[in-house]
């Protein structure tokens, strides 16, 4: 897998595992493993305009899949409501954290590369998800996050935004 996902995903698991605490803000594995998903899912991504002409990105992406699915999202509602956040890279990065303190991550992203048409109007051939095998091994790697309990803020109305 690029990014070395396994790495960062074993090492973040071990230190959660050997701490017994909840993974937070702090920690260099959660940046590293925020920086990776981001980079896996900009990597390839199609250059895309709104009606607007804004840039469109992988959080529009993850919206797409999740409404094409017919997933209503309550991350994607949370997100949408945060006022601060006003470009697409700032509501993806938040939607990722959402997800992992909910673990909801691998179930969430899984939903949205089911339909590989649909992947591929989105990236490009050599983005990862449109490969069946390295695909397979990100939402494997993914899954794993299931089992570790993040404390991230802002993930809750009442937080504020470290982003």
């Amino acid at each position: 897998l690029p990014c070395s996902l396994p790495d960062t995903v074993g090492d973040l698991k071990q230190n959660y595992k050997e701490r017994r605490l909840p993974v937070t803000d702090g920690s260099r594995e959660l940046h590293g493993l925020c920086a990776q998903l981001e980079f896996l899912l900009q990597f390839d991504l199609k250059e895309k305009r709104s009606f607007f002409g804004q840039r469109r990105d992988y959080w529009d992406f993850l919206c797409h899949g999740l409404a094409s699915r017919r997933q209503g999202h309550e991350g994607v509602r949370f997100v949408s409501s945060l006022e601060k956040l006003r470009t697409p890279v700032g509501k993806g990065r938040a939607f990722i954290r959402y997800c992992l303190v909910h673990r909801q991550l691998a179930e969430t992203l899984q939903l949205c590369v089911l339909d590989p048409q649909m992947t591929s109007e989105w990236y490009y051939a050599r983005s990862p998800f449109l490969h069946q095998q390295l695909r397979a091994d990100i939402l494997a790697c993914l899954y794993e996050l299931d089992g570790v309990t993040f404390h991230l803020g802002a993930m809750h109305p009442s937080s504020p935004l470290p982003l």
